[in-house]
Parts: structure tokens; sequence; C-alpha cells
């Protein structure tokens, strides 16, 4: 893909209780965690659910180019249930921060290697549970930012 422009990517790991979201460097070259929203099916302003309206924000105040939203996929290539949720959820980002791109991107395990890596470096239990969904976004975004450098 050569046309992989300069500009900020957020990556989004969406689950039924939180949403994590991670931001790259202009260059995108790193992704590194930036908050954990509460999953919000409440509506804020016309009708937009309050994480939503969130991460729009955090679109705009980034000035993000593209947002990448985790997809979960099953172990057999399957999209189940979950991955449906999601799909319906970026669809609805979409339609907020156009004509900013949302990608789907397979996020298989991202919070099995992200629960890992956290505690290998010891961070456990309750602590662990607070930032997992951004490490989560983080896995997203820099494997999702790979990809599309090993294009180019």
């Amino acid at each position: 893909m050569s046309d992989f422009s300069r500009g900020v990517r957020l990556g989004v790991d969406v689950g039924q209780v939180r949403v994590g979201v991670a931001v790259s460097d202009p260059d995108g070259i790193l992704a590194t965690p930036l908050v954990t929203l509460a999953r919000d099916v409440t509506t804020v302003n016309e009708g937009i659910p309050a994480d939503i309206s969130e991460l729009a924000r955090l679109v705009e105040f980034h000035a993000a180019v593209e947002v990448a939203v985790g997809l979960p996929v099953n172990l057999a290539g399957r999209h189940g249930p979950a991955a449906t949720q999601v799909s319906a959820y970026a669809r609805r980002l979409a339609e907020v921060i156009a004509p900013v791109r949302v990608s789907l991107v397979d996020e298989r395990m991202s919070t099995v290697v992200a629960s890992r890596r956290l505690s290998e470096r010891g961070v456990r239990g309750r602590r662990q549970r607070a930032v997992v969904d951004q490490a989560a976004a983080v896995e997203i975004l820099q494997s999702w930012l790979d990809a599309q450098r090993r294009r180019t």
C-alpha cells in the first residue's frame, strides 16, 4: 500500500465493558497506550453513544487520519457474534468521524498477548484489568502499522 501517508492513527479495542485506545506517532512507527473509555450505550448528543462521542473528540484532538478497530475473529478465522457487534460499532464510529477512515483489523489473540506482556512486566490483578484494554489497543495498532509498512 504505497498510499500510507504521514499522520497519527488511533487503535481501538472494543469490549463489552471498556474501549481501549492507543495512538501512533505521526510517522506511523510506534503505538502507545492512550486511554480506556467506559463502553456507554447512553447517547449524549444527536443520538451518539458517549464512548463514540469521546472517540470522535480524540480523533479531532490528535488530528488522526485513520482509526484501526480490532475485529475479534475466532481462531478458525470466522466472524462470530462479537465480530458482528464490533463491525456495527465501527460502522457507527465511521459515520460520526467521516471523512476519517475506519479500518477493521484482525485482532485474534490481542488481549491474550497484551495480558501476557503485562504479567511479564509485573502488572497483575486489578492494575492489569485497568490497562489491559489499552495494551490490547496497542497490539492491534502496532500490528496494523507494521503490516502497512511492509506493504510500502
